[in-house]
This record gives C-alpha cells, structure tokens and sequence, in this order.
C-alpha cells in the first residue's frame, strides 16, 4: 500500500485545496493510505469534516502568518510517524515540506502547480522549488497553459500534466433550485449571477462587481450571488454600495458542498473577472452545472471555456466586454440555452475520478508500481 501526505497551507475551501480533498478521499483505499496536513489551524467553514467523515487523518500545525521555522520539525514529526511515500505538496508549503522531508529522511514530493508558474510563490519560493527540482520533487502543472508556464520560469517540462477534476455529477441539482432562491429570498423569475471566489486581488472582485454593475444594473431583478470571503470583503461592498447596487450584490461567505450545489443550480450565469489564473476549479464546477461563463481570458480559463460555446471571454482588465457579455447573455436565453449544454458536455471531461486515476498512476509509477 502506498501512503499519501497532502500537506496545504490550510484547509479552506478553495481549488487547490479541492484538488488535495478530492485525491485524499479518492485515491483507492486498498492501493493508498492518505492523510492530509494543514500548516495553519482550522480555517471555519473548511475542508476538515468532510476530510474527517471519509475517514482521513487531519493533522494542523498552528502556524504563524509569514514565515515559519517552527514549521520544519513539526511536519518533519509527522512524516516520521506516518511514513509517507508520496509527500503531496500545493502552492508555497515546499519551503517547509522540502527540509522536513529531509530531516525525517521520508517521502518523495510530488508538487502540483495550480497557477501559472511566475505567480505561484515569490522569488523566494521559486528558488526554493529549483533546488527542490534539482533535488528529485516531481511537478506537475494543472493545464497546458501551466506547463508552458513552468516550462517558462524553470527550463524544463513538469514531469505530468493532470486537469483538474469536481464531482461532476454533485453539482447539477435542478431540484433544489427553486426551494434555495425562496430560502434566499430571491423570486423564480430572478437573473442569478452566480461569483464563486475568494475576495483578494488575484479574483478581481471590484472589476466584476462594476462589470455587473454596467452590464446588468439596470436590470431589477438581475443578482449576483457571491461565494467566499477575504480580506477585499469589504471594499467589495463598497464598490456595490458606490455604485448603487448595493441591494443586488449578496456576499454569502465561505458554502459547504450542499449549498454550493444549490446556489449553482438556482443560478443563470457565472462570473469570474481574475487578473490572472491557473486552471480554476470555480469555472469547471459552474460548467457542471450548466452555467454559461463570462470570465477573463487568463492563464488556463480558454482551456476549459470555448468563447462562443459555452461562455463568453473578455481580455484581463476589460470591464466593458465582460459587461456587454452578461447583458448579451440576459437577453438571449436560446443561446443560453444552447450554452448549458455545451458547458456540461465540457465539463464531463473534467470529472474528478479521471483526475484521481491519473495521480494514482503517477504515485504508483514514482513508487515502482502498485503495492
């Protein structure tokens, strides 16, 4: 049996952090043990009961914002207890994965990239993974356009490309929808705009709160319905209140895996204005529902959203074309229509059991086949 570590900064509810929850629960108990660790303790509202009730082990280290040295022997401890081959690594934790790995003499890493390659970690970091690449971590970029990232920043190929995969089959509930808009307050007859992301730069949420706002805001009965939290939360509110759809734009903060069902399932649209992007699972989670995407064309999104297909894409920074897009798209419910059914045919190919069956046979090709 091969045992697996996920190690994350946190267990908050985001992609990467889907990616390592998904593997953790998924990989095939009888060739895989998993366990999953945290370097920052229990983030409200995150990944730890759903990781817990599948029966995976949760360790947190209590760590502090900003570097952390303290974080070396304690993982380097827990390595040593469970003994992992494969040390699953995401984002900035090979600052700390890499030495610990060391000091236990355990585990091989394994690195997914989960953005493009210049905006994953910063110069420090990007030192860090060259020596931890040179020293025998694996990488592995999330799409195409990552890889050539990698390839950009670093000189070499990763060593596998794996899309990301969601539960395809659990976000489509056409079911619930009526019953979460009357539980939220919102009329059958209602556009929903649905914005599933975390409130920092990175998701542009002003720029998609004023493309609503352009697009849409004449529209009284048009949404937006915004998942996630950050430190933007509150400039997010007030760029609604500035432009005077305070009313209209709804911050429901950091949904479990139910109410994110529903909230896609009651909803018409899904909006994502990043400034830049890796592969993000928000868009392939709206697809499964048959959600219609306006996003910016960033980092991967072209790769999973076809323009004209099933969505619609404006260039980074272009707050007027993501506005003429949800306007076109509010006004044409044929194509929407069409639309729906081009994303969820799209999003088939992004189930999450493909991408588990491709870490498993790259975990169990590292480790020199099953066990």
């Amino acid at each position: 049996m091969i045992r697996v570590l996920e190690v994350l900064a946190s267990l908050r509810r985001a992609g990467a952090e889907r990616v390592a929850v998904s593997l953790a629960r998924g990989l095939p108990p009888e060739r895989f043990l998993t366990g999953a660790v945290s370097l920052y303790g229990v983030f409200e509202g995150g990944f730890e009961a759903v990781l817990e009730a599948s029966g995976v082990r949760v360790w947190h280290l209590g760590k502090r914002h900003g570097f952390d040295p303290r974080m070396w022997p304690r993982l380097a401890a827990i390595i040593r207890n469970f003994r992992p081959d494969i040390v699953h690594t995401h984002s900035y934790v090979m600052r700390y994965a890499w030495p610990a790995c060391a000091l236990a003499r355990q585990g091989r890493i394994v690195h997914s990239v989960h953005n493009l390659a210049a905006r994953e970690v910063d110069t420090l970091g990007r030192a860090i993974h060259r020596l931890a690449f040179r020293a025998g971590a694996v990488p592995v970029a999330v799409s195409p356009r990552v890889a050539d990232s990698f390839r950009a920043v670093y000189g070499f190929a990763p060593a596998a490309t794996i899309p990301n995969g969601v539960d395809t089959q659990a976000l489509f509930r056409p079911d619930l929808r009526e019953a979460w808009r009357r539980a939220h307050g919102f009329a059958p007859h209602d556009l929903l705009v649905a914005a599933v992301a975390r409130l920092e730069p990175q998701k542009n949420p002003a720029g998609a709160i004023e493309a609503f706002a352009r697009g849409l805001g004449g529209h009284a009965s048009a949404h937006l319905v915004w998942a996630g939290t950050g430190s933007l939360l509150d400039a997010g509110r007030r760029a609604a209140a500035a432009s005077g759809i305070e009313r209209r734009v709804h911050f429901l903060g950091v949904c479990d895996d139910a109410e994110m069902a529903g909230l896609l399932s009651a909803c018409d649209l899904f909006l994502l204005a990043s400034a830049w992007e890796g592969s993000p699972v928000a868009i392939i989670e709206a697809m499964a529902a048959h959600l219609p995407v306006v996003a910016t064309a960033v980092g991967g999104v072209p790769e999973l959203v076809e323009h004209g297909v099933t969505g619609v894409l404006a260039p980074p920074g272009d707050i007027p074309a993501l506005a003429g897009a949800l306007a076109a798209l509010a006004g044409d419910p044929a194509r929407c229509q069409s639309m729906r059914c081009a994303a969820a045919a799209r999003a088939a190919g992004f189930d999450s059991a493909r991408m588990v069956d491709a870490y498993a046979a790259l975990f169990e090709k590292l480790c020199g086949g099953p066990r």
